[in-house]
């Protein structure tokens, strides 16, 4: 348990100013206020309700990805934003892996449920299963929460995460935490590494491009755009301790860092 605490100490995100939301106009804001967003609020109440009650015989939750997958297909298209998929074979080069994607928006999560062509748990901040619907899918749909209020229980719950792995079902994670305030990659924490490590899977990096300029943090009006996820490839922890997991962090965000920023030129 000592090395594996020392494992999880990083720097500390510094959050840096919010930055200001795009211009949009009037009339495409009174767009979203009377149109957009009520539909995506209503999209997201039907497909809850429906996964809510699979989830009374669902036990492997297989039902209720499918659902999340159609959800999120009719969030993107609702937003107008396509995806393109990159590198989509190297989904497939391994059965179980921890998949680490940056974190730009709220539309990351659709993105991902609707491009991944598997099942998988996703492992997110214990506050989220207080949420309504969202809440009640992630605890009944067999999602991992990661209890942050002290290193203990941290511990804990990467543990966890790391025996569902074991268990054959890939794991999605956002290792920065939270969403980006300025679109730029920030620190990432070392809990998708150590859980890669801990259940001896390769960790894949995932590039999202495109999502904070649709609906970047404390903006209420999307900006319809075509994205893209790049699929990264596949870093092998076969010999590593869970000593290793800050150093594989580093190289995880290099490679994130290194494809967003070639996206943007």
């Amino acid at each position: 348990m000592a090395a594996a605490n020392e494992t999880l100490k990083t720097e500390e995100p510094i959050a840096p100013q919010d930055a200001p939301p795009p211009v949009v106009s009037r009339a495409w804001r009174w767009a979203n206020y009377l149109f957009f967003l009520p539909v995506l609020a209503l999209a997201t109440v039907f497909f809850g309700t429906i996964s809510l009650v699979c989830g009374l015989w669902d036990k492997d939750g297989r039902q209720q990805h499918a659902i999340a997958r159609a959800w999120a297909r009719v969030m993107l298209r609702v937003a107008l934003s396509p995806v393109t998929l990159v590198h989509a074979e190297r989904l497939l080069a391994h059965e179980t892996a921890v998949y680490a994607c940056n974190h730009l928006s709220y539309y990351d999560t659709p993105v991902l449920f609707a491009k991944l062509p598997f099942q998988f748990r996703i492992l997110a901040k214990a506050a989220l299963w207080k949420m309504p619907f969202i809440g009640w899918y992630l605890h009944r749909s067999g999602q991992v929460p990661i209890d942050q209020s002290s290193a203990r229980a941290g511990i804990v719950s990467l543990a966890r995460g790391a025996r569902t792995l074991q268990a054959g079902m890939p794991m999605v994670i956002f290792p920065e935490g939270g969403r980006a305030f300025n679109g730029e990659l920030q620190p990432m924490l070392a809990g998708a590494a150590w859980m890669a490590i801990k259940a001896q899977v390769p960790l894949v990096p995932l590039t999202l491009v495109g999502t904070y300029e649709l609906l970047p943090i404390h903006a209420y009006a999307l900006r319809s755009r075509p994205l893209k996820l790049i699929v990264g490839e596949p870093i092998s922890t076969v010999g590593m301790t869970t000593r290793d997991a800050q150093a594989l962090t580093e190289r995880l965000r290099a490679v994130i860092h290194e494809t967003y920023v070639a996206e943007q030129q």
